[in-house]
């Protein structure tokens, strides 16, 4: 509804900033004498006008008055469309008559007289600006503009309807507008620099009145943009105004057109009037996207410091917190079926938000969608639980790339079970930005745990995840303490959930022998030397190569080397070996995280012994087993030792025989160790601590600390 408010009842938008601070920034031109005379028109009264959809009208006055050189120069106007379905603006056309309607009017006629006799431009704009001196900067742009709509719309009604209808035709023949069409030709350069100025004004009445709408709450005078744009609206406003001067001037020449000298001037004085607006007009527009930039930057501040009130608040269930962290769209997608579901389904559950980048490992969703489908857990309704995939993605890609990442996202939620988001790109920036900055996250996968009020868990209960899956729900520090309590070093620690016939088959009494390594030379030697040993040791010795970290096509080369040869059984699905390293580093972070050190921690030191081994270019094994009734005692060693230990089976076959095959592989093992070593540890970077001091595993000495870059696209 366009009508006019008095003081009582502001706006809450830009329109009462720049009245208050109108004459401090017009100050900035007092050296400039136009300015000081456009300045002293403005005296506004307080009243506001609601200028967008008077101005929406006038938009659809010129783009249906507005000639197109081959139609009503030619006769057949293309803008006379009778099936058109456009719809004014729904207005109160009573108040827009009563308030407005005499001032649109009057103005009207000061463009008809002024400007029929060419007169003069500057006069007749500052005239103008002295009848609009009550009114704001843009409602003196769009009234003006309503004003000069009238009459253009009128002239060209005319002029289009002047060969169909008689009224038309008549009043067309009392104006001389049936030379229009005569001198076609003629006034082609008149109409399309009319056109392009009419253009010009628009953009710039359009940057105007958005300038004035721009919500104060997220913007004020202060900001360099808004003090920008406001010092230029005095200059902006004349021109555009002096510019529909021109256009009146124009249009009036038209009337009993006499062609002369006087069209050629006029056409490129209304050229070099669009040069200068449409430069006014870039410039309000590259202000306009800093002022944006602005609010845009304070609603992303104002939404973030909002989660970090709703994550300090205690709530009766996690709907709230979900509802903020999935804003706007609070809806799921329930795996490849892609069927969707409300937030509602998650309300009072444990939930897992699953955050990564499109480049997540396929090892990461096949392992966790095997603990999600095989957990009996989490059908129970003491614990239910529910995953939900949070991509987090690049907002500010070219278009191209984001059409590849939709296309690489849809494919990585075709493999999950779980549920995701819609669509990661509409996902709130401060969202975002509380992930990064309040959860570490950083290309990196993590599991952030929710629990049923929608309080944090933890921030990343990832690694507890890979370690005992969904015992550890709610994934908190005191159920990690309680599990690491009643763990101990083994196989089934190591193992358990990856390959259970290794355990099935320690139940029953045989040996297990893991190694690992890269050196096939080692590999066959210690193969063949270690089945020798169970030969004549009478035993059943399980040989089972776990492969190495971060190295998949080389593994699988071992893998096929070691089939070929029939030196072992391996895990041919290569997300068994990642899952196996990837639970070790886990087991690492768990403990450095609860300040655990080789020293105080006999299952630290195993992990970082086992990480030391992957760390080596050489092989290494581990052998463990006993008596089905007994304590699992395991034996591990570098890989030269450890061959030289099977190669010495004969020093060390009585004790076998005494002690226990496996006691005595260890013995013969400390008695081999060298206290000359060299060990590398390859943290694995699970978050973005680094730990300032790390001992070696064997002698306690302070490792010495290196940076290294690695590109391994294997």
């Amino acid at each position: 509804m366009a009508s006019i408010t008095h003081p009582a009842a502001p706006r809450k938008t830009r329109h009462t900033m720049v009245k208050d601070h109108d004459r401090r920034m017009f100050a900035l031109s007092d050296d400039n004498a136009l300015m000081k005379q456009i300045i002293a028109t403005h005296a506004p009264d307080g009243r506001e006008v609601e200028v967008k959809p008077i101005l929406q009208i006038i938009g659809d006055v010129f783009r249906r008055a507005t000639p197109t050189l081959v139609g009503v120069l030619n006769g057949t106007p293309e803008h006379v469309d009778t099936e058109d379905k456009s719809t004014v603006p729904a207005l109160d056309f009573d108040d827009i008559l009563e308030a407005l309607a005499f001032l649109i009017y009057k103005i009207s006629c000061e463009l008809s007289c002024k400007c029929s006799g060419g007169g003069d431009a500057h006069g007749t704009t500052m005239a103008l600006l002295n009848t609009l001196t009550s009114f704001s900067w843009d409602s003196k742009v769009v009234l003006t503009l309503a004003a000069f709509a009238v009459n253009y719309g009128e002239f060209w009604l005319v002029a289009q309807l002047c060969t169909k209808n008689p009224l038309a035709k008549s009043v067309a023949f009392l104006k001389q507008l049936p030379n229009i069409v005569e001198y076609s030709s003629s006034l082609k350069p008149q109409f399309e620099a009319l056109n392009k100025l009419i253009k010009a004004v628009m953009d710039v009445a359009t940057r105007i009145v958005e300038f004035t709408e721009l919500p104060s709450q997220f913007i004020s005078d202060e900001t360099p943009a808004v003090k920008a744009v406001t010092s230029h609206l005095p200059a902006a406003t004349y021109w555009t105004i002096r510019s529909v001067v021109a256009c009146s001037t124009q249009i009036a020449s038209l009337i009993g057109l006499r062609l002369d000298t006087a069209l050629t001037t006029e056409a490129w004085e209304l050229s070099s009037l669009a040069h200068k607006v449409t430069n006014i007009h870039e410039h309000l527009k590259s202000q306009l996207a800093l002022c944006y930039q602005h609010i845009e930057e304070k609603k992303h501040l104002e939404y973030f410091h909002t989660l970090v009130r709703l994550f300090e608040t205690l709530h009766l269930d996690n709907f709230k917190i979900l509802r903020a962290l999935l804003h706007p769209k609070e809806e799921l997608v329930i795996g490849s079926s892609k069927k969707k579901v409300n937030i509602e389904a998650l309300k009072r559950k444990h939930v897992l938000l699953l955050i990564s980048d499109l480049d997540i490992p396929h090892d990461e969703i096949t392992i966790l969608g095997h603990l999600y489908q095989q957990d009996p857990i989490r059908k129970t309704d003491q614990t239910q639980y529910e995953v939900v995939w949070f991509p987090v993605v690049d907002r500010l890609s070219p278009h191209a790339d984001q059409e590849k990442a939709k296309i690489k996202f849809q494919e990585l939620q075709s493999m999950m079970q779980w549920y995701s988001v819609i669509d990661p790109w509409t996902v709130e920036p401060a969202v975002i930005k509380y992930i990064k900055e309040m959860w570490s996250f950083n290309k990196k996968s993590i599991l952030v745990s929710l629990d049923p009020q929608g309080r944090v868990a933890s921030s990343n209960a990832l690694h507890m995840m890979w370690i005992w899956g969904t015992l550890a729900i709610p994934f908190s520090v005191e159920k990690e303490e309680t599990l690491w309590k009643s763990a101990f070093w083994g196989l089934a620690l190591l193992i358990d959930g990856i390959d259970t016939t290794v355990i099935d088959s320690m139940g029953k009494g045989n040996i297990i022998c893991m190694y690992g390594g890269e050196d096939i030379e080692w590999i066959r030697k210690f193969t063949t030397s270690a089945k020798n040993v169970a030969k004549e040791a009478s035993i059943t010795l399980d040989l089972l190569y776990v492969g190495k970290s971060k190295a998949k096509e080389r593994v699988q080369k071992t893998n096929s080397i070691i089939s070929t040869e029939h030196l072992s059984h391996f895990w041919d699905n290569l997300t068994y070996v990642w899952f196996f390293w990837t639970r070790l580093e886990s087991m690492l972070y768990s403990k450095m995280k609860s300040g655990k050190t080789v020293e105080n921690d006999p299952i630290m030191e195993e992990v970082m012994t086992m990480l030391s081994f992957d760390g080596s270019d050489k092989g290494w094994a581990v052998v463990s087993g006993g008596p089905p009734d007994h304590e699992e005692i395991i034996a591990r060693g570098s890989g030269e030792i450890a061959l030289k230990t099977m190669e010495d089976f004969g020093n060390w076959k009585d004790d076998a025989v005494n002690i226990g095959f496996v006691p005595a592989f260890k013995e013969h093992l400390r008695k081999l160790h060298s206290p000359q070593h060299c060990n590398r540890l390859i943290l694995p970077g699970i978050t973005g601590e680094i730990p300032e001091r790390i001992v070696c595993a064997e002698c306690r000495r302070p490792m010495e600390k290196y940076f290294m870059y690695r590109c391994c696209t294997d």
